[in-house]
């Protein structure tokens, strides 16, 4: 009983970390809305193991104390009121303070800013992505190839979506073909990209750095190939590239005509 009292302290004393054994299983969150959904998921399990350590301790207490001793019936406590009570009143109260944590961060992860620093218009289609930042007024838009079989994995270009860090950033998808889905592991959630259904989300990354997105939904032939870079730089940085994609593409369709 003592021991798995102290595991679940350990558990909750060290759950501020960065340290793969206090995230159980998932990835560092690099958004505020990602520490929301790791911070349930530690939660759950804090409450999972206190609640198995209660009932194991009730368990082995009844072994080790009311183990047989001999052909007497030991007394009964069959139609005990206050411990029935008692059996209806704890499970209802650990299922009502798990489901308000689990609405309460939901609807913290999915609530959307009036006016978000950063709007990109994501479209997955079969099989890449393309991210349109005119909602923001930048004029760029990222397209990705589709996966090339003939050439090598170092010569495919991922399609690029960069976004500033400390800066709410939101994200409307869409599809014109099948049901994809928007998935960057680090986020620690995804969403359904759905054609005639389009989804929404924003996030606020809290560090900078280089990571892969995915199509998280069976999708057809090149599925495992449907990938994209995310870039979180500074909000500098990120104007800076801005300013660069627009030259360059401005340069691209002036030439075209």
């Amino acid at each position: 009983m003592r021991v798995g009292v102290l595991a679940v302290m350990l558990l909750a004393l060290t759950g501020c970390t960065n340290d793969t054994f206090t995230r159980l299983g998932f990835p560092n969150p690099i958004t505020t809305q990602g520490k929301i959904t790791l911070s349930l998921w530690q939660g759950s399990w804090i409450a999972g193991l206190a609640v198995g350590a209660v009932v194991w301790g009730l368990i082995l207490w009844a072994v080790v104390f009311h183990r047989q001793r001999g052909d007497k019936l030991p007394p009964q406590v069959r139609y005990n009121m206050p411990i029935e009570i008692l059996y209806t009143i704890v499970p209802f109260i650990l299922i009502a303070v798990l489901f308000y944590y689990t609405a309460k961060d939901e609807n913290t992860i999915d609530s959307l800013s009036a006016k978000p620093a950063v709007t990109v218009d994501v479209t997955g289609f079969q099989w890449s992505w393309s991210f349109d930042y005119n909602p923001s007024g930048y004029h760029v838009i990222e397209v990705g190839a589709m996966w090339n079989p003939a050439l090598p994995e170092n010569h495919q270009q991922l399609p690029l979506l960069e976004i500033p860090e400390n800066e709410t950033v939101r994200f409307n998808l869409s599809s014109p073909d099948v049901v994809h889905s928007f998935w960057v592991p680090e986020f620690l959630f995804k969403r359904d990209v759905i054609p005639g259904h389009p989804n929404h989300f924003q996030i606020n990354a809290t560090q900078t750095g280089t990571f892969t997105g995915h199509c998280s939904e069976l999708c057809g032939l090149y599925h495992s190939r449907m990938l994209f870079t995310l870039k979180v730089v500074t909000p500098a940085q990120f104007q800076t590239w801005i300013a660069q994609q627009q030259t360059l593409q401005a340069t691209s369709s002036g030439s075209t005509t």
